[in-house]
């Protein structure tokens, strides 16, 4: 089957996972045997995910279980970027965090000290605040005293939620959210909207025009837009068509019900 006439000007595609290719542990209708027929017709495919609880051999797993073939070198996740950064900007530092135990990894291999179960982890020198689905109150106070007495504060994304096959659940910025209000720090943002994340993925896929697809207008469009992309909503991830048809600049170009829809179907094109 060929792939969408309004897809022929993009050499590459840059897709999103939660909410675009899958939701919790199964593909959105129909996505596996769209990337395919993407790949067939000879455009390049990479992946990002603002999503920080994995490591980028998790996702690659993970979308051979749902039927998408992949590599590390295909798959760009906000914790590696988030690795890369606190390595340019902290390493030999000690460093307080809120997230998994593969977030705690990249904190760890960009060269940082983890005090994480210490008495010093209040006088941690960096917090980093990445999503995590057990989040206690002492996570909260750590964070909270460490950055009072001065820490620098680095956090994946802002993102309110994710989407799960049981609805939206509490994502990143909504632990971000308690940590600033009770410390009055401002976090630094490495994932979406921030346009760090497309950009790596453009370092891999190399020259040509590229389209972003994403699920949320905030994050995968506003992040396309800084980066100077192309970019698609579907609607599979919770943003509605009636929000996607009102909503302010940046704006996406295609918006359609479905990865698999926009792919093969004809998507609608949104006026600007």
């Amino acid at each position: 089957m060929p792939v969408s006439e309004l897809l022929e000007p993009y050499e590459q595609v840059v897709l999103d996972l939660d909410g675009c290719v899958w939701i919790g542990s199964e593909p959105t209708p129909h996505a596996p045997e769209a990337i395919a027929e993407l790949r067939a017709s000879g455009r390049r495919v990479a992946f990002v995910t603002n999503d920080p609880r994995r490591s980028t051999e998790d996702y690659v797993a993970k979308l051979w279980s749902v039927g998408v073939q992949a590599s590390v070198a295909d798959v760009v996740t906000v914790g590696g970027a988030t690795q890369r950064l606190l390595h340019e900007e902290h390493a030999g530092r000690t460093a307080f965090v809120i997230g998994t135990d593969a977030m705690r990894r990249h904190v760890a291999d960009a060269g940082l000290g983890v005090l994480n179960r210490t008495g010093l982890a209040v006088r941690a020198d960096v917090v980093v605040v990445a999503g995590t689905d057990t989040l206690g109150y002492d996570d909260l106070r750590v964070a909270n005293l460490a950055l009072r007495r001065g820490a620098d504060l680095v956090a994946t994304s802002r993102d309110p939620t994710y989407p799960t096959a049981e609805g939206l659940a509490p994502g990143t910025g909504a632990i971000l959210a308690a940590v600033e209000y009770a410390s009055a720090a401002v976090a630094r943002i490495v994932g979406k909207p921030e346009p760090e994340l497309f950009r790596t993925a453009l370092d891999r896929l190399g020259d040509g025009r590229t389209l972003v697809v994403g699920d949320r207008l905030d994050a995968d469009v506003g992040a396309a837009a800084k980066a100077g992309l192309d970019a698609a909503l579907v609607l599979t991830g919770g943003t509605s068509r009636e929000e996607a048809e009102a909503a302010p600049e940046p704006r996406p170009r295609f918006v359609a019900d479905s990865l698999a829809s926009l792919i093969l179907d004809e998507p609608l094109l949104v006026d600007h």
